[in-house]
């Protein structure tokens, strides 16, 4: 190997240890409290808008869980799936693994109150990780405290989100590697994963799994034969409105019964199967479907707080947005 060729290793190698340090620093960035002084009641005013909605309406802590989720694993945790396309560029929201994200209006009233309480002072960016946490503590799931401090991007592209989105017919490799990329193990999968047991889809999602799984028709071989007549009387081959349940008879409470399902074969997307693909994700949903859940809500709160600091913006970065379908 040439000198030339191994200072360009060199160089390479310690760029990306730069970058890692970078999104490390920026990560220890957060912090709990961090707007007790600038913004005391802030975590307050999120909840109690955020109760407003979720005790009229507790199907809506599922889209919410979901906003925050998708936001992280598109250029990290900066509210950028909040931004609304412009005539020059198509934003994250108009994705299609995006168009049926739910619960805007819910941020932008928990925005609105922050705001009255404190302007310009709390970032969307932090606000959908509490919304997330407080949607989900009042549905019977584990509540868990939020580290802060995030700031808000000012960019958002559509074509991101096909590339770093995991989807429903994701398979274990593809999962393993989008979180990954994301610094979140593999445990961090089986867990994030269980936030399936809340929330509905729809039948479009897993028409390829009831009717064409091989591309020459033919049903998913992973998918419990008795669940897909089940599933066939509900969801008919070119159907694109009818809803389906995550988690059938329990979809509005976070609980563990989406790991008994997905132990019997029973998992609504091929990415909810393809966790018995996998020695350690598989003993996982075993673990939590034979002991109804003993470990699922403390680990899913530490994988809550872990996948909440993925390339975050912190310090001078980015800003906080006055509303948070735009930028300034």
């Amino acid at each position: 190997m040439g000198t030339s060729q191994k200072l360009l290793y060199f160089l390479f190698f310690q760029l990306i240890l730069l970058l890692l340090i970078l999104d490390h620093s920026n990560a220890q960035g957060l912090k709990l409290g961090y707007y007790h002084k600038t913004c005391p009641n802030a975590e307050s005013v999120v909840r109690k808008t955020t109760y407003r909605f979720i005790s009229r309406a507790p199907t809506l802590a599922a889209p919410l869980l979901r906003l925050h989720f998708h936001d992280c694993f598109v250029r990290g945790c900066d509210g950028s799936v909040l931004l609304n396309s412009t005539k020059t560029n198509q934003a994250e929201k108009d994705a299609f693994a995006n168009l049926s994200l739910r619960g805007f209006h819910v941020i932008d009233a928990v925005k609105s109150a922050v705001e009255a309480a404190c302007p310009g002072v709390v970032s969307c960016a932090d606000i959908l990780a509490l919304v997330a946490r407080d949607s989900v503590s009042m549905i019977h799931g584990p509540s868990w405290k939020v580290p802060l401090g995030r700031r808000d991007g000012r960019v958002s592209i559509l074509n991101e989100s096909f590339t770093n989105l995991p989807a429903p017919i994701s398979n274990f490799t593809q999962l393993k590697q989008l979180f990954a990329a994301k610094g979140l193990s593999v445990k961090d999968l089986a867990v994030l994963s269980g936030g399936h047991t809340i929330g509905i889809s729809h039948c479009s999602s897993i028409t390829n799994r009831l009717y064409n799984f091989t591309g020459k028709g033919g049903t998913d071989p992973a998918l419990d034969p008795n669940y897909v007549a089940k599933l066939k009387q509900k969801c008919k081959p070119k159907d694109t409105t009818t809803l389906v349940e995550m988690d059938p008879g329990s979809f509005k409470t976070f609980d563990a019964d989406y790991y008994t399902l997905v132990a019997k074969r029973r998992g609504l997307f091929h990415s909810d199967a393809a966790l018995l693909n996998n020695a350690e994700t598989k003993d996982y949903v075993i673990l939590q479907a034979s002991t109804y859940g003993s470990t699922f809500a403390k680990d899913f709160a530490k994988s809550m707080v872990k996948m909440g600091k993925v390339g975050v913006l912190t310090g001078n970065q980015g800003e906080i947005r006055k509303h948070c379908a735009f930028v300034n």
